[in-house]
């Protein structure tokens, strides 16, 4: 295959499932010129890769895998980084943006608690809300069926504590 047909390829499944890479950079990060530069390393990554798919899952399964994987690495690396200042200003930020309306302040209520979510359960919650049944969601992830159940339910009982606590 030649390096237009794989770049024609490759820009076509894209522009298809980009939702995707958007998807998983809005949960993993806040800052929306960090979210630019994160979408612009998984679009590197999935290029990188994208040679070696083989069509054996799905490309939205295989995107995911990847997307998410970037996206856990970044957060490795931006806590590393993070400084208390820092952390009060984001905090500061989705206060202001989430005060417009009760179901909004809901909905960012529901967005902190996942925020405060370790990577495992991100990715997890976020597949689900994406109504991904959890055959596809162990792929992506790479856990059993099982287990992705019983993370689910252990999920929603954290999220739910969390949210009355606050």
């Amino acid at each position: 295959m030649t390096n237009k047909t794989l770049e024609k390829i490759f820009s076509e499944k894209i522009i298809e499932s980009q939702g995707i890479i958007h998807k998983v950079c809005r949960m993993y990060c806040d800052n929306p010129e960090h979210r630019k530069d994160l979408f612009q390393e998984i679009l590197i990554q999935l290029w990188k890769s994208f040679p070696s798919f083989r069509n054996e899952a799905k490309f939205s399964t295989w995107m995911y895998r990847i997307a998410l994987n970037v996206a856990i690495q970044d957060l490795r690396k931006v806590k590393k980084k993070k400084s208390l200042f820092f952390q009060t200003n984001q905090f500061k930020e989705r206060l202001e943006q989430s005060e417009t309306s009760i179901e909004d302040e809901k909905l960012a209520q529901m967005y902190k608690a996942i925020s405060d979510l370790n990577k495992v359960e991100k990715a997890i919650i976020m597949l689900y809300l994406e109504d991904k049944k959890n055959d596809e969601i162990a792929e992506i992830i790479g856990i059993t069926q099982n287990y992705v159940r019983v993370k689910m339910n252990r999920i929603k009982i954290k999220l739910s504590k969390t949210i009355k606590n606050r």
